[in-house]
């Protein structure tokens, strides 16, 4: 199966509609990827169908969860799920912050080579970051801790935003040890078509004088 029909089976088993245009430029987005990895290290994966459904459908997967008008992404890495995000939703605003100065420069560069007009790129760490607008929704698929991943970005969410966390199998522990004024909303199983592993989306919120 070429990648192009990969990737528009993967779509239609998420029951996301995305035009032919944004296909397009996911693709070349994975395009992209692969050919700065070779010198950045941007992912461990070298497997072209394996960047579809890790990569692209893996991101996309939590898309129906989403309702935001401006997103952070926090430690975007490669772009997952911001680049991804920002193609698949041009009339959000993101931002997408790393420490990594290798892997803002692609973000930067792959930014220009996709015409993405709805993207701001930062380098830095969350804790560093200012906002004079606040984001409806904090996101990352990096942060190995929820409670660390909120703690640090809690001033820049707005006061009914939602933190959203990709994570694999269930997080039992780490929702344990949440703050008692972080409330979960919902874990959402996704399924992600090719993928053959466990995901999640945890949704929160902040509780004020809980």
């Amino acid at each position: 199966m070429i990648l192009a029909e990969q990737l528009k089976q993967g779509i239609d088993e998420l029951g996301l509609e995305l035009s032919d245009d944004v296909q397009r430029k996911l693709l070349d987005y994975l395009a992209l990827l692969e050919k700065w990895n070779k010198v950045y290290a941007l992912t461990a994966i070298r497997d072209h169908t394996k960047m579809v459904s890790h990569h692209l459908l893996d991101c996309l997967a939590a898309l129906p969860h989403v309702t935001a008008q401006r997103v952070l992404d926090v430690g975007s890495g490669g772009g997952q799920p911001g680049l991804v995000w920002a193609i698949a939703r041009p009339d959000w605003s993101l931002t997408l912050l790393d420490s990594n100065h290798k892997k803002t420069t692609f973000l930067r560069q792959a930014v220009i080579d996709l015409g993405l007009s709805n993207v701001e790129v930062v380098t830095g760490r969350v804790e560093a970051l200012t906002a004079e607008d606040p984001y409806d929704v904090i996101t990352s698929r990096a942060f190995s801790d929820l409670g660390d991943f909120v703690r640090l970005s809690r001033a820049l969410l707005a006061d009914d935003g939602r933190w959203l966390a990709m994570k694999g199998v269930h997080p039992y522990e780490e929702i344990a040890l949440l703050p008692k004024d972080i409330v979960v909303d919902k874990v959402v199983p996704l399924h992600v078509p090719g993928l053959g592993a466990e995901r999640h989306l945890i949704i929160m919120q902040a509780v004020p004088n809980a």
